[in-house]
């Protein structure tokens, strides 16, 4: 048959180099990857997976492959670590190794190498090095930012008793509370929960992350020549962060005009005095566009995962009514009316127990972040590349049944031995480890025992009558609650 249609002729030979470059590639590998699911040419493996919910598919499919396997996400090839042992190996043993971000087409125009998040190499480890240390300085763990994280929370559960047990969405409202914790190291400031500004920033927040964990952004990744075409994701996505880069532009610029070197009041002003401090060379680091991811990064990562969490904690205790009872027994025989202190922690397992699984059972970043390799690495009998993509999947350790005996439920009793003491788990791994491990992660420890105790100990938390609790995660980069409402009734 003779093709006379110009449109179909040029489709014909576009598909047809588009599979030659497949088998082309497939034979002139000389790595040694690990074995995987067989790869359909253009696609890879994208067909076998749940582009909403991909760890899932990704997790059942390390039960047929093993621990270590590859799969391939269009062109791109992928490296899977499934399980605690596989996981640990690779990000804690062989730490330097996969402490690489790989580039990913939805974000590297946009980030293109700033902030902490996506960077690589000695910028990484700069902007690293200095969001811990000042996050240090300015309280992390320590009793100021903790004093700072018990008055938010009386604001919560200010705002909580104005609904007066009736239905209400907790969604932006936790969001804010969480977001003035990192917001005051980061700005020295507090915002209302109804204030519009806090409210722009986290509705651009929340749609990015959502949008971030959809099919449109999974199939943008694996074919970004050609879906660029044919989605706005990325539009939108640039759009948003735009927005929320003028709003710390602005800020950082004001903060400038007043910045005193001897009185450095947030991590924005401790930034600007480093770069007045930094000798003229080719490398800069503390530049503006550093300053503007950086500052965008730690919003996101302090305010998402904390305030996700916490909507999982008051959701499960909705759902399991006599565990909520439980931690309510010890909140009043350890605390009582007293304001909840990080130091009680200790002399309450059970509560401890419940966070803990929380945390475990929400699953909050399921893929993790992508690593890649920063060298050749021999890992597990395999040949890993430079710059080969690597995805730890915490989901995978998190519901490790090797190390979780009722993985799939939620069960407290993970973190307590039989004597009701609380048990630390190896496996419990949601702030991922290694070089890339969260640098907020005491930080969040800190929030979410003293944001879930002060509500435990104000409000026992119900369904709005007639309503079913569904425990199944909404579409998104993190795994959050499905949008539902809830009523605080005050117990004090």
């Amino acid at each position: 048959m003779i093709i006379t249609d110009p449109t179909v002729l040029v489709l014909s030979i576009l598909l047809g180099l588009l599979i030659a470059l497949f088998f082309y590639r497939q034979k002139n590998s000389h790595s040694k990857l690990p074995p995987g699911p067989r790869p359909l040419p253009i696609i890879g493996n994208l067909h076998m997976l749940d582009l909403d919910r991909p760890y899932q598919t990704l997790h059942q499919l390390s039960k047929k492959y093993g621990p270590v396997y590859t799969v391939q996400l269009g062109e791109v090839k992928v490296v899977m670590l499934c399980g605690y042992e596989a996981v640990k190996d690779a990000l804690v043993n062989h730490a330097e190794e996969f402490s690489g971000r790989p580039g990913i087409p939805l974000f590297d125009d946009i980030v293109k190498g700033h902030g902490v998040i996506l960077a690589n190499g000695e910028n990484w480890k700069v902007m690293r090095r200095f969001t811990l240390s000042t996050l240090r300085d300015f309280g992390m763990g320590k009793k100021g930012i903790e004093n700072k994280i018990s008055e938010e929370s009386d604001f919560l559960v200010q705002k909580f008793r104005t609904y007066k047990g009736e239905p209400f969405n907790n969604t932006m409202i936790i969001n804010a509370a969480v977001a003035n914790i990192i917001i005051s190291i980061l700005l020295s400031k507090r915002f209302d929960y109804e204030d519009p500004t806090i409210l722009k920033l986290l509705k651009i927040t929340n749609e990015n992350v959502r949008i971030s964990g959809g099919t449109m952004a999974e199939l943008y990744n694996a074919y970004p020549s050609v879906m660029k075409w044919f989605t706005s994701v990325k539009n939108t996505m640039s759009n948003n962060i735009n927005e929320m880069h003028a709003f710390i532009r602005e800020t950082f610029t004001n903060q400038k005009k007043e910045l005193d070197v001897n009185d450095q009041r947030n991590l924005i002003d401790t930034f600007l005095v480093k770069q007045q401090e930094e000798k003229p060379n080719p490398e800069l680091y503390f530049t503006n566009e550093n300053l503007i991811m950086l500052v965008n990064d730690l919003f996101d990562a302090g305010m998402e995962t904390t305030s996700t969490t916490l909507r999982w904690g008051l959701l499960l205790m909705m759902k399991y009514p006599e565990i909520q009872k439980k931690v309510q027994s010890e909140i009043e025989k350890v605390i009582g009316s007293a304001e909840p202190q990080v130091a009680h922690r200790k002399e309450m397992p059970y509560t401890d127990a419940v966070i803990h699984e929380v945390q475990r059972f929400g699953n909050i970043i399921p893929a993790n972040l992508p690593h890649a390799t920063t060298q050749d690495v021999n890992f597990r009998g395999y040949l890993l590349p430079k710059g080969t993509h690597v995805i730890p999947l915490l989901t995978s350790v998190l519901f490790d049944k090797d190390h979780f005996k009722k993985a799939d439920e939620f069960y407290p009793e993970h973190f307590l031995d039989s004597s009701g003491n609380f048990v630390r788990k190896e496996a419990f791994m949601p702030f991922s480890a290694g070089k890339r491990s969260c640098a907020g992660e005491n930080l969040a420890k800190m929030e979410l025992f003293l944001f879930f105790t002060k509500l435990l100990q104000n409000f026992t938390f119900q369904a709005p009558p007639g309503e079913t609790l569904d425990l199944t995660p909404a579409v998104g980069f993190t795994c959050a609650p499905m949008p539902h409402k809830i009523c605080a009734l005050p117990r004090v």
